[in-house]
């Protein structure tokens, strides 16, 4: 196929990239580099099968031909980016998404929308099921990724319904691994980073609150079923194994060697919001996909620290 991989030099879309162009398909990366890195795609530079193209989705795009797919990955996704850039996350969410769902539909092409388990917000109900319509504060300082990510899905639902662009909608759960940029107020990253200088591990109170941890290899098998699949969605696709925020700290620890210490520390006004559970029900991916993850979190964890201690800069 030819596929276009908007947010392609992010995290997440640059292993998209990569998966992609090993099983034979050819892929044009649109990303604008903002809070995507050229480091995650230095490695294709002799690759003649991708086609790298800085240019902001919010724009008018560029001819870049026709597709057989388009995954859309365009969106700022770290803590530290909503206070920071939060009208820019509710412009690309918007407008940028309408811009690459229109491409998808001149190409007769599928539209892979990645949004997010923030739709649930600070879920009332757990695990969370593709089902549960959510419980989010639409004003809070998590609202301009919240609604972004809630209203690209009813865009994308919207151009389904009026043009039958042929789309899925895959619901993203915490995702870390190699690629992660050390310092943009994920959790993960930070603990490893943190335990890799032998700084304090910042756990916000008393560390109860849980995440799902998938490692992006088996995030991205996980989108790329979808890509390849006719389900709209929305489909959860995330690790089902939860696991609180200080076991992850503690583990962070372990594995490192560090002689880092767990410090609790008072969760930042900014991040007022944060879903004190957060776990998906991956029956439907289970089901319709075939997928559930492989990876245990000891495992990721061996990959993305011999990473960041060879390739990132966490000093």
């Amino acid at each position: 196929m030819r596929v276009l991989v908007a947010g392609g030099g992010g995290f997440i879309g640059s292993h998209l990239t990569d998966y992609l162009l090993t099983r034979g398909d050819e892929v044009v990366v649109i990303d604008d580099f903002s809070t995507g890195r050229r480091l995650n795609l230095a490695h294709l530079t002799a690759d003649g099968r991708v086609t790298v193209v800085e240019h902001d989705v919010t724009d008018r795009l560029p001819d870049l031909g026709s597709f057989d797919a388009v995954a859309n990955l365009a969106s700022p996704a770290s803590p530290d980016d909503f206070a920071r850039i939060p009208l820019a996350i509710l412009e690309v969410g918007s407008t940028g998404t309408r811009r690459l769902l229109d491409l998808a539909s001149r190409s007769d092409a599928r539209f892979l929308q990645a949004s997010t388990s923030e739709v649930y917000g600070d879920p009332e109900v757990h695990p969370q099921s593709e089902d549960y319509v959510g419980h989010v504060d639409p004003i809070g300082p998590r609202s301009c990724y919240d609604e972004a990510k809630r209203f690209g899905e009813a865009l994308v639902m919207a151009h389904h319904r009026i043009y039958d662009t042929d789309v899925g909608i895959a619901r993203i759960f915490n995702t870390y691994g190699e690629r992660m940029a050390p310092a943009d107020g994920r959790v993960v990253n930070t603990f490893v980073s943190q335990a890799l200088r032998g700084e304090p591990l910042s756990v916000h109170g008393d560390g109860s609150q849980t995440r799902s941890f998938c490692h992006v290899s088996d995030q991205v098998a996980g989108l790329t079923a979808l890509l390849d699949h006719t389900a709209t969605g929305p489909v959860n696709i995330g690790n089902p194994f939860e696991f609180t925020v200080l076991a992850l700290a503690e583990l962070v620890i372990e594995m490192t060697g560090s002689t880092s210490r767990i410090e609790s520390v008072t969760l930042p006004v900014e991040r007022t919001g944060d879903p004190a559970q957060r776990c998906p029900d991956i029956s439907r991916a289970r089901t319709l996909l075939g997928w559930e993850p492989t990876v245990t979190l000891r495992e990721g964890l061996a990959g993305m620290i011999d990473h960041f201690r060879s390739v990132e800069s966490i000093a």
